[in-house]
C-alpha cells in the first residue's frame, strides 16, 4: 500500500541473475499485466524467455506481447517466497519511516 491507495505489484525475475523490472498497478488483471510486459520488452530482449505464472489471466497478457510462459508451481515458490521477502522488507520499512510519503514514492 501506498498511502491509502493499495497497489498490485508486477515484477519480472530472472531468478539465476536479478531483478528485470518492478511496477505498480492500482488494479490486477489481464490488461495492466500485458501493459507492465508491454514496458518490459522495451528495455529486455526477451523473445527467448519463459515466465512462470499464476492461473490469474497471466499466460493471456503474455500472448498478447508475442512471449512464453507456463504454469509451475514448484518453480514458482521461488517467485513467491522473493514476493513474501519483498512484502517483509516493505513493511517493516513502513513501520520505522520517518520521511514523508512523497520521498518514499520516489
Amino acid at each position: 500500500m501506498i498511502g491509502i491507495e493499495r497497489q498490485w505489484l508486477y515484477a519480472a525475475i530472472n531468478i539465476e541473475t536479478k531483478l528485470l523490472r518492478m511496477s505498480g498497478s492500482p488494479r490486477r488483471g489481464t490488461d495492466p499485466a500485458a501493459a507492465f510486459l508491454d514496458r518490459l520488452t522495451e528495455k529486455h530482449d526477451l523473445p527467448k524467455s519463459t515466465f512462470l505464472v499464476d492461473g490469474m489471466g497471466y499466460l493471456t497478457a503474455l500472448a498478447r506481447c508475442d512471449l512464453h510462459g507456463h504454469l509451475d508451481d514448484v518453480e514458482r515458490n521461488l517467485i513467491e517466497k522473493w514476493f513474501q521477502t519483498l512484502a517483509i522488507r516493505i513493511d517493516r520499512f513502513y513501520q520505522t519511516w520517518m520521511g514523508r510519503q512523497a520521498s518514499a514514492q520516489r
